[in-house]
């Protein structure tokens, strides 16, 4: 037998007689998949979003609140790590699906700078707890399921490719492939400063590494991406050593050999939390406003990423609906209460975990290899922040290209179905937010299929989700 036949055995699915328990429990031979390739692309996922790591306590510790105070970064590290590690494996073993949750980047930024600004840590620690109660309270009366059910099947499938042009951006940006133009352009190639060329030998290995993915990927090598991960990481430890490049030339994440493998946790910031505070400190008002931000922002931020990896996982059925979807949104809420009390923000589904259902996973097994890992990072934080940017970056840039394969099935000839498709899945690369994308679609499949006279079609739900977010757009402008 030839390696690549003992490497395709591997990948069947088990058999229907002689299924082990781990098999069974978690769908595996149901869904195609194998328990290798569950793995792998449980490590793959883990690799694309192990920046959340190290981002998540830059951004939080880098703002002080109302009084004055920071948070400890060091804190922030083990807090992030321990609030992904418990979530996500709650997540494989309670939802049963390829998705991994860890500090989510919208509610992050609420956070630091809407929330600590007008009142304490602890207090908008508070916020966060209380948005994720609020979400469970959502699933739990079924109103969460109907909105997702309510969103008509196109604009689920424009919500899919448009969260894989997200990802890609992100990717691109992180690797410093595309920035923020020196001139009138919106973005340019290259990094900010370098006159939109392409420079360094950082942005070379993420070249390299996408060239070895795309190229495996091409042949259906499995593991492609993983193996572009990887050998992207060996080639950036190389090159950082040999040229003598300094962390700033990696945009801050050095690839370096670590001087101890393992560092000692510090759990200080578990369980600082003020449930009430922020409602006397900040005034109602503002709480409210807050919290109702928060909450938006997490929902359909959400919804988009659950209904993007069903399809893309291949396991949502014929209407786009994912299977086991109650335990899968009543975890992502308690997610946000996990997140909160660990002063880490809210921990949600993480849109990175598309790079592991590209490379093979479709099972909640995958989810529990991710949360391992981020438990183990706890304590071996300086193995993992070996790999740079630019080779996670490789795993972001390829999803977005496997998941745009969504846009075949919708149905462009209905101008009513294609405007708010093409909305949706421009506003959520261009204005940088998933959330913001979902609401335009919405917005606009109301309208112009109500202009149709298919009000019946439309519902009362979506009009309601319409209001919702034409209130959302508008709460600046109305001084709130």
């Amino acid at each position: 037998m030839t390696r690549s036949e003992r490497a395709r055995r591997r990948e069947q699915p088990a058999s229907a007689t002689g299924r082990s328990w781990l098999d069974r429990f978690f769908f595996i031979g149901e869904r195609g998949s194998g328990i290798a390739r569950e793995v792998r692309g449980g490590l793959t996922t883990f690799m694309a979003m192990a920046y959340i790591i190290v981002l998540n306590p830059i951004v939080l510790s880098g703002v002080a609140d109302v009084n004055g105070d920071t948070l400890s970064a060091a804190q922030l590290t083990t807090m992030t790590a321990l609030a992904a590690g418990l979530v996500t494996i709650m997540m494989g073993v309670v939802g049963r699906a390829p998705i991994a949750c860890a500090a989510a980047l919208g509610v992050m930024a609420v956070v630091a700078y809407q929330a600590a600004p007008v009142m304490s840590w602890p207090e908008a620690m508070g916020l966060v707890v209380w948005q994720g109660v609020a979400i469970v309270a959502m699933v739990v009366t079924g109103v969460r399921t109907a909105v997702m059910n309510a969103l008509p099947h196109d604009l689920k499938l424009a919500i899919g490719v448009g969260i894989g042009l997200f990802v890609s951006l992100i990717g691109l940006a992180n690797a410093g492939f595309v920035s923020k133009g020196d001139g009138d352009g919106l973005l340019q190639i290259g990094a900010s400063g370098d006159g939109g060329h392409l420079l360094g030998w950082p942005l070379l290995v993420f070249v390299c590494g996408l060239v070895l993915a795309g190229a495996l990927l091409a042949r259906g090598v499995p593991g492609a991406i993983f193996y572009g991960i990887v050998g992207a990481t060996v080639m950036a430890v190389a090159v950082h050593y040999a040229l003598g490049l300094t962390p700033e030339d990696w945009g801050g994440g050095a690839p370096q050999l670590p001087a101890s493998p393992v560092a000692v946790p510090d759990f200080g910031l578990l369980f600082q939390v003020d449930m009430f505070g922020a409602w006397t400190t900040a005034g109602p008002t503002a709480a409210g406003v807050i919290l109702f931000t928060l909450v938006l922002a997490g929902f359909f931020d959400a919804v988009g990423t659950i209904l993007a990896i069903g399809a893309k996982a291949n396991i949502a059925d014929s209407a786009g609906n994912m299977p086991r979807v109650n335990q899968i949104l009543a975890t992502d809420g308690t997610g946000a209460v996990v997140g909160g009390l660990t002063s880490s923000s809210a921990t949600l589904v993480f849109v990175e975990s598309t790079a592991g259902v590209g490379e093979g996973a479709r099972t909640g097994l995958a989810s529990v290899v991710t949360g391992l890992l981020f438990l183990t990072a706890i304590v071996f934080a300086p193995v993992f922040a070996i790999v740079p940017a630019q080779a996670a970056s490789v795993a972001m840039v390829l999803v977005g290209a496997l998941m745009m394969t969504q846009v075949r099935g919708i149905a462009w000839d209905d101008m009513s179905v294609a405007i708010p498709a093409f909305l949706t899945i421009a506003v959520m690369p261009f204005a940088y937010d998933i959330a913001s994308g979902i609401g335009i679609g919405i917005i606009a499949s109301t309208v112009l299929r109500s202009a149709q006279g298919r009000f019946r079609e439309v519902g009362w739900l979506m009009w309601l989700l319409s209001a919702v977010f034409v209130f959302h757009f508008s709460m600046h402008a109305l001084g709130l």
